[in-house]
């Protein structure tokens, strides 16, 4: 959403002639109510990016458009499957690939929204459901505006948590933790804050490894990990217990892990998932009795013939723009090795090689390449 941000939205914003304020620099200190109804209500246009199928942000539409019968936009990132009601509203979308967003989609978009925001301020027309269905309705008015300062945003939800990712990035894990704890005093329901606190808590190793681990574990259970279908939840789910598998040997760890790893496979379709969730079939499969282990095996290999399938979808469109070109690679490789098709394996292989920019990288595929074979090894067929 950041890059969104700063890439197509504000700038579409500023080219409009208007001034831009994200909502996370009205959440400070102070209260925090006041100033966000009161610019839902009082801003010219509002853009509302629903991508992330954050509550927070279709709550906020929602107020929007019982505040007011027109200038506002929704956008959204365009795989996202979002709710029945929205069928009532037009949602522009938009390309966003991976870790980054392509250059042409965003000159392409921001011109569009920029395009959007001119046309809707000289002929507003109505854009609520609310004032759509009923017509009748009187938008309502302020008899006298709040006293509000959003000029200084330097306590800001989304100032203290560019310095948490700051942080992060530098593997600063402990001072990350700190930073978003901070955030979550402002914004105490955020599920975005409570995942970052998570990652950043297990990766500290602090005070030790197990500890930490715990504590993650902890965190993430505040966010109904039984009932959610926030993939990044569930992914950090199975990171976390497939580590307390490997610290502990509990085979209950184990089990928790493939749980997750699976679901947020086939909620998100991701190949990152789905390689991590058919790896540790395979672990669970060697320490199973022979009927379980066959089953183990056999799922495992669906899960990498769906895993090629993501992979070689994404090496067809835009590839050469992602972020992640060579992970994406190194994830067919394994999934080739996987399933035993050693011709593709070794094209694939020469192909992450011819990319890799880290030598670490392709330290961290051989490995699991290397503990990969050593599995199959013991193959139940």
């Amino acid at each position: 959403m950041d890059k969104t941000y700063r890439n197509i939205v504000k700038p579409a914003v500023e080219e409009a002639g208007l001034k831009c304020i994200r909502a996370d620099d009205l959440k400070h200190s102070g209260i925090i109510d006041v100033p966000m109804y009161y610019y839902l209500f009082a801003a010219d246009v509002v853009v509302a990016d629903l991508s992330a199928y954050n509550p927070n942000a279709f709550y906020e539409l929602g107020i929007r458009h019982a505040l007011k019968p027109y200038t506002t936009i929704a956008i959204a990132e365009k795989e996202l499957k979002y709710p029945f009601d929205l069928n009532h509203i037009v949602i522009r979308p938009y390309e966003h690939l991976g870790k980054g967003i392509d250059h042409d989609e965003v000159v392409r978009f921001r011109g569009e929204l920029k395009e959007a925001i001119e046309q809707i301020l000289s002929t507003p027309n109505i854009d609520s459901p609310v004032y759509t269905f009923l017509n009748d309705l009187t938008p309502p008015a302020l008899r006298k505006a709040p006293d509000i300062d959003a000029s200084n945003p330097r306590d800001s939800l989304s100032s203290i948590l560019d310095f948490a990712q700051s942080a992060l990035d530098k593997n600063d894990f402990l001072g990350a933790k700190s930073l978003f704890q901070a955030a979550l005093v402002i914004d105490p329901n955020s599920t975005f804050i409570k995942q970052r606190i998570a990652l950043s808590t297990y990766k500290s190793k602090h005070p030790d490894v197990l500890t930490s681990l715990y504590e993650a574990y902890d965190v993430l259970q505040t966010l109904e990990p039984q009932v959610t279908t926030d993939p990044e939840t569930l992914g950090l789910l199975g990171a976390v217990c497939k580590r307390l598998w490997e610290s502990t040997e509990d085979k209950a760890w184990l089990d928790k892990s493939i749980f997750y790893y699976e679901k947020s496979f086939y909620i998100k379709n991701d190949y990152y998932n789905g390689i991590n969730y058919a790896y540790l079939l395979n672990v669970r499969g060697n320490i199973s009795d022979k009927i379980n282990a066959i089953a183990d095996y056999v799922l495992a290999t669906r899960a990498r013939q769906k895993v090629i399938s993501i992979c070689e979808s994404l090496l067809e469109y835009n590839f050469e723009s992602r972020g992640d070109r060579y992970w994406i690679l190194a994830t067919l490789e394994e999934a080739y090795f996987g399933i035993g098709d050693q011709v593709k394996y070794s094209e694939t292989k020469a192909r992450a090689e011819s990319i890799v920019i880290g030598k670490w990288q392709r330290e961290t595929t051989e490995e699991q390449i290397g503990k990969l074979a050593a599995l199959l090894a013991k193959s139940p067929f």
